[in-house]
């Protein structure tokens, strides 16, 4: 196993998720380069839909595949934007973009005092489209939602996501430090482990 196909043409992804599998010594490649539409998301959860896209990518490709879903889950909100965080400013009449969503939630959240979200990222690998043990790896980061953007550091809700520990937002922290705490780097390095386990001779037969 030398190639794993992203299920994602997401350019930042790539370069997230092949320095994380690089010791590994696998070569990944995006689904757009080979030609792979993208997958529906229709799921109300993001593992479904992160697995969905995996399998989707593998199947079109032949070959295993990795894909990752995630969002942010306001306490207020019972957990929404949830799966929908991409497009979450569209329903208010923004365009969809990082800024507008960020302006579109402090608008929401206006009036609301329980500021409590967590991000999620939840990482998908299957070795082929039907295999019945995927590799799944789920990182959260709980933070509080503050009233305005702090910080100019990190992308998405990063400038409004407060991190009660560090006093701080992730937009306020250092990269090295952001990414060693945020959701997408605690889900990157369980999946690193889960495949140096399970798929690269780790595990005991």
């Amino acid at each position: 196993m030398k190639r794993i196909v992203l299920a994602s043409n997401n350019a930042g992804k790539l370069a997230e998720l092949q320095a994380m599998l690089a010791p590994l010594g696998v070569e990944l490649v995006k689904q757009g380069d080979l030609n792979i539409p993208e997958a529906d998301e229709p799921f109300h959860t993001f593992v479904e839909n992160a697995l969905a896209k995996a399998r989707h990518a593998s199947r079109y490709a032949g070959l295993p595949a990795v894909a990752d879903d995630a969002g942010l889950c306001v306490d207020a909100f019972g957990g929404l934007p949830g799966v929908q965080t991409a497009y979450y400013c569209t329903q208010y009449g923004y365009e969809k973009s990082d800024d507008n969503n960020v302006r579109a939630l402090l608008e929401q959240m206006q009036n609301v005092d329980n500021r409590r979200a967590v991000l999620v990222s939840t990482l998908v690998a299957v070795k082929h489209p039907d295999d019945p043990e995927p590799l799944i790896a789920v990182g959260r980061a709980v933070g509080e939602i503050t009233r305005q953007p702090i910080g100019d550091n990190g992308f998405g809700f990063d400038p409004i996501m407060y991190i009660p520990r560090f006093g701080k937002t992730f937009a306020q922290l250092p990269v090295d430090v952001k990414n060693e705490n945020s959701h997408r780097g605690q889900s990157s390095r369980q999946m690193l482990a889960l495949m140096r386990e399970r798929w690269f001779g780790g595990e005991v037969a």
